[in-house]
């Protein structure tokens, strides 16, 4: 199997720690070894450029990882992300992050049967079925 490319979606007002760790670990602690693409923007970007930016982003990833906080429901930009995803056929699932849970609101666009606990045999067995979905595949 190829290097599985993830592109990250979050909260950035409220989970950038739980982000930063989840990359972090991911290159230590999954079963699955994947890559985890930090493309957040670093400065405030009219909308256009950062959709722009953004799409072209995730054109070339394999999947997208949501980390759902407990603040979700306010993050506009992951649910562009997640539409963005859905568009270009990537796959899509989500992990509970920052005592979120499964009563946790979800964005719109993600399936609750597609989120997960942070539990790495759980995030690397979804990593390998993302992998043969979508057009990346």
């Amino acid at each position: 199997m190829t290097d599985p490319r993830a592109f990250t979606s979050f909260d950035f007002d409220h989970d950038e720690t739980s982000k930063t760790l989840f990359v972090g670990q991911a290159k230590s602690d999954s079963p699955t070894p994947f890559t985890v693409h930090d493309w957040s923007s670093k400065t405030a970007l009219p909308q256009a450029e950062w959709e722009r930016l953004i799409k072209a982003k995730m054109a070339s990833t394999n999947m997208c990882i949501v980390l759902v906080g407990r603040f979700m429901a306010t993050a506009t930009g992951v649910v562009k992300e997640i539409a963005m995803a859905k568009e270009l056929e990537v796959p899509v699932f989500g992990v509970y992050v920052d005592g979120a849970g499964t009563s946790s609101a979800l964005p719109a666009g993600l399936q609750r049967n597609r989120t997960i606990g942070w539990k790495w045999d759980l995030v690397g067995a979804t990593v390998e079925q993302m992998m043969g979905e979508g057009k990346n595949a």
